[in-house]
């Protein structure tokens, strides 16, 4: 069957309008704090919606069937074309004059990875730091749909397993309850963005401040209006711990938020990746915690001011916050962890494959992957003993399907590849060793914060040109699963059956 390109155009149309209305959005933020670059806004939001008018309007009579071809290259190209068209604000305004950085920056913001290469974050107009922030807000709510919507569509990473009540996709076509699921899905992203924006105004912060930070912290992005990250409020505990509890909301699958509102608290306390996820955070914490305080060559003082609440706490609350920013992909700094010792350093390198849960929007390989493939490598053993028994695995007492679990098992083995061959191309750019893996890791993961010369306190500025490109790929295809950009390299994808 040949390509539907009308339909694939038309949405293509309907994301450049989408993007339009957000830079709208930040056009008035622009034109109420003054910041000279109000006019600069409006021309590249006009540029989207013309576009996107256009292209709506010359695709209007497609045939309206979405397969799964056509979903793999809305899904990828579409994420492209938002990158491309997000530039257009950095680019009028001068702020990012550079082609290149400019699109880093924007994947960057879309695939809520929040690594970033501006030097002086401060020095940005108010229009573009909330524009920065909304970036983040756009990929993340587009997360929860191709959760809900799209992934299982294709048949994507074990998405499958996505907890929701509404059926899946029927035939090539979305369900119309699957539309209804996302509103709910977006009414609580939404509804946890204004809560969270109310709680830091209400804890200290700006206004400006509270929002762009609750826009980054629903959609595990990372991007701060501060040089310092979150650091910059190292005084503040409390401003601290209210992020805490939005990324691990943020990090958790939304649909066990919708069953908390609905009062199904069961569903929450028998969702076996949540209650794994939950003592990932506790048990990850406590040993990060317990090597701070007790190592001697960890200075307390250095990353905090333990004098408001004690050493112990300040020890506590900078190792939560720094396991669930990179848990959930985050990317929040409160402090450089790179300073804590060799053990932590490696211990948070491999915090960035773990991942939050599906159905979140956090990035990363996903907890209940790790529950499936520990679950049927123990099964490995029993089968080897019991060769002809029927050992299925089993998830929230479920059996599993075999293509679920092979599905799994070929997007972890793709994962470490892509790490793999990631580092080894870092690698040609005269990387050191630290900073290529953990560059690889941390945009392959869409952490943010990588190890090296690209650490925490650091951004991705110093990195070369055709460095940043490829960490731009990397970011994409981790934030899609993999599978959904990778297919379209291979030759029988294109071919017509």
């Amino acid at each position: 069957m040949k390509l539907n390109f009308k339909i694939i155009f038309h949405f293509f149309g309907l994301l450049l309008l989408f993007n339009g209305g957000f830079m709208l959005l930040s056009t008035l933020v622009s034109w109420g704090y003054e910041d000279g670059v109000t006019l600069e806004l409006g021309l590249a939001s006009l540029l989207n919606i013309i576009s996107g008018i256009f292209l709506m309007v010359g695709t209007r009579r497609h045939r309206k069937e979405l397969n799964k071809r056509e979903g793999y290259i809305v899904v990828a190209f579409g994420w492209v074309v938002m990158a491309i068209s997000g530039t257009l604000p950095y680019i009028i305004t001068e702020s990012i004059p550079n082609i290149t950085e400019a699109f880093f920056e924007t994947m960057s913001g879309y695939t809520t990875t929040g690594a970033s290469i501006v030097n002086d974050i401060e020095a940005l107009p108010e229009g573009i730091l909330f524009w920065r922030s909304l970036t983040h807000w756009i990929g993340g709510m587009g997360i929860i749909v191709l959760a809900v919507a799209i992934l299982p569509l294709l048949g994507i990473g074990g998405m499958q397993l996505f907890a929701a009540e509404a059926p899946g996709p029927s035939a090539d076509k979305l369900h119309p309850r699957i539309t209804d699921t996302a509103k709910r899905l977006w009414l609580i992203y939404f509804g946890y963005t204004a809560a969270e924006t109310i709680l830091l105004k209400v804890a200290g912060m700006s206004f400006f401040d509270a929002i762009n930070h609750s826009m980054s912290t629903l959609s595990t992005g990372g991007f701060s209006t501060k040089n310092a990250s979150v650091a910059f409020w190292n005084d503040a505990p409390v401003i601290q711990y209210i992020i805490i509890f939005f990324m691990f909301l943020a990090g958790t699958n939304f649909v066990l938020s919708y069953y908390l509102f609905k009062g199904r608290v069961s569903k929450i306390v028998g969702d076996e990746e949540f209650r794994l996820y939950f003592k990932f955070i506790t048990i990850f914490t406590i040993v990060a915690a317990g090597i701070i305080y007790f190592k001697a060559d960890v200075s307390i003082s250095s990353i905090d001011h333990p004098m408001i609440w004690g050493e112990g706490e300040s020890a506590f609350r900078h190792s939560l916050f720094q396991v669930l920013a990179i848990v959930t992909t985050t990317g929040f700094v409160s402090a450089d962890y790179t300073l804590w010792t060799p053990f932590l350093v490696i211990f948070f390198f491999g915090l960035m494959f773990l991942g939050g849960s599906a159905g979140s929007t956090a990035g990363g390989v996903k907890v209940v992957r790790q529950i499936i493939l520990i679950k049927n490598g123990f099964l490995e053993f029993k089968r080897a003993l019991h060769p002809n028994a029927i050992l299925p695995v089993r998830y929230n007492k479920k059996a599993i399907t075999g293509d679920i679990v092979f599905n799994i098992l070929g997007f972890f083995i793709l994962y470490m590849l892509s790490f793999i061959i990631g580092a080894l191309v870092f690698g040609t750019f005269n990387l050191d060793f630290e900073s290529a893996v953990g560059l690889s890791a941390s945009s392959l993961g869409n952490v943010g914060p990588a190890l090296g010369d690209f650490g925490p306190v650091n951004n991705y500025a110093a990195l070369p040109p055709l460095a940043k490109w490829w960490s731009s790929f990397l970011m994409l295809i981790g934030r899609l699963e993999l599978f959904t950009v990778l297919i379209l390299f291979t030759p029988f994808f294109w071919r017509n059956r």
